[in-house]
């Protein structure tokens, strides 16, 4: 709320704004210090209390009092539609600093009480990608799992399978592998009799590939050539994130791919970062994964060799230096600190993107492609055939595949284009 962003909505973009705060700084130090002695107090198990003087939501609709955080921080509230400073970023970087070694004090605890070496854990915090990262690198457990829906819609299956085992005595059996990858995969699919209806409903052109081979050719060489490509397939995912089935696919080093993305596409702010989805075999020559990431829950650094060397002033530059500054081959998908939030694919999780990822590969070198959800800011991730196709129209993306179908933006009729009006977006 005190940067601007909407409440149990915009957690993820202020995670995504800390890699352009300055590491090391007095003034995130100085931002961590009244973060760490004002707002809370913490024990060494890992335990926090929140000091109450300093929030209103218990007895009113706002978070905080507005005068009490600008007196402590030095600075007034950004409205949503004030400009991004230096020193909001500055302010994001020190949150999320305080965030991860909250999360490592806690998982500290949780193994000196368990003894376990393997975690489970969920929670809306548990979608902070960069903390869970940091924790994976500690070495703390050889294994963490985070569900692809840890937040309040994960619930659901949590009760179910409280009830099962604790009042109908279900059997714990043990997951099958393949299926536990997939387990991300369970919302509805669509017929061939429900494209077809809606190329007809909009006079659509498309044209049906005879197999999976050719439809991976085809998107392949669109996406070398820059192109931005809609891609609806199989069931939808379960959760926040667009694991492969209702995705917005490019190129990961295609010139000034990610604000075209942010721009033209998603409408939304240029600063958000794009995550990689990479064929599973190929994964540690990028990243430091010591097992799969199926469902994006590790943001990780990317390898030395795919780096560029960065100029000595760096770390004063303002954000939007930074964002432009060439850091990697791999731009698109590389954030200002050198990290990205890799989805890992094999042929188990989901066969038909890992041939579109090894065919890209044949074509560029590069097993990586850009993997963003399916919609655009404010609206929720396409489900329908004819949801995908009104979102492929409103944008500036010049490829639609739905299932093996395929439909080039250039190739559209005139006939609806006020059916989809472009909306503003960035108004919403």
């Amino acid at each position: 709320y005190f940067l601007g962003f909407k409440v149990n909505s915009g957690e993820y973009k202020l995670m995504g704004l800390s890699p352009f705060g300055r590491h090391g700084s007095p003034e995130v130090e100085r931002f961590r210090q009244i973060i760490r002695k004002e707002l809370f107090l913490t024990t060494p198990d890992g335990g926090f209390q929140l000091e109450m003087s300093r929030f209103s939501y218990l007895h009113s609709l706002r978070m905080i009092e507005d005068g009490v955080w600008e007196q402590l921080f030095g600075m007034s509230v950004r409205k949503p539609s004030d400009p991004i400073l230096q020193t909001h970023c500055d302010l994001a970087l020190a949150v999320q600093e305080v965030t991860e070694q909250l999360v490592l004090d806690m998982a500290a605890q949780a193994k000196a009480l368990s003894g376990a070496d393997r975690l489970c854990y969920s929670g809306g915090v548990a979608l902070n990608c960069v903390a869970n990262g940091k924790l994976l690198q500690s070495g703390m457990f050889k294994e963490i799992y985070v569900p692809s829906s840890p937040g309040d819609s994960g619930g659901a299956i949590g009760s179910a399978l409280y009830a099962w085992h604790t009042f109908f005595k279900g059997e714990k059996a043990a997951p099958q592998i393949a299926a536990h990858n997939r387990s991300a995969y369970l919302g509805p699919a669509f017929s061939e009799k429900d494209i077809q209806s809606i190329i007809r409903k909009f006079q659509a052109k498309a044209q049906q590939m005879p197999d999976h081979n050719a439809l991976c050719n085809i998107v392949a060489d669109a996406l070398q050539k820059g192109a931005v490509v809609g891609w609806l397939q199989s069931r939808m995912e379960f959760g926040p994130r667009a694991l492969g089935n209702r995705s917005i696919l490019a190129s990961p080093n295609a010139e000034q791919m990610q604000s075209k993305l942010n721009l033209k596409i998603k409408f939304r702010e240029d600063f958000r970062p794009f995550a990689p989805v990479v064929a599973a075999e190929h994964a540690a020559e990028y990243y430091p994964l010591p097992y799969g990431a199926n469902y994006m829950e590790f943001v990780v650094p990317l390898k030395a060799p795919h780096r560029f060397d960065l100029p000595e002033q760096f770390e004063t530059l303002v954000w939007q230096e930074k964002l432009q500054t060439p850091r990697s081959p791999l731009q698109a998908i590389t954030h200002a600190d050198f990290t990205a939030r890799p989805q890992t694919v094999s042929h188990d999780t989901n066969p038909l993107l890992h041939a579109l990822l090894l065919n890209f590969k044949e074509k560029t070198g590069y097993p990586i492609l850009v993997n963003t959800s399916f919609n655009v800011r404010g609206e929720p991730i396409v489900c329908s055939p004819e949801e995908a196709y009104a979102c492929f129209m409103q944008t500036d993306m010049d490829m639609l595949v739905m299932e093996n179908h395929v439909f080039l933006k250039a190739e559209q009729p005139d006939t609806f284009k006020e059916y989809f009006q472009k909306r503003n977006f960035m108004e919403d």
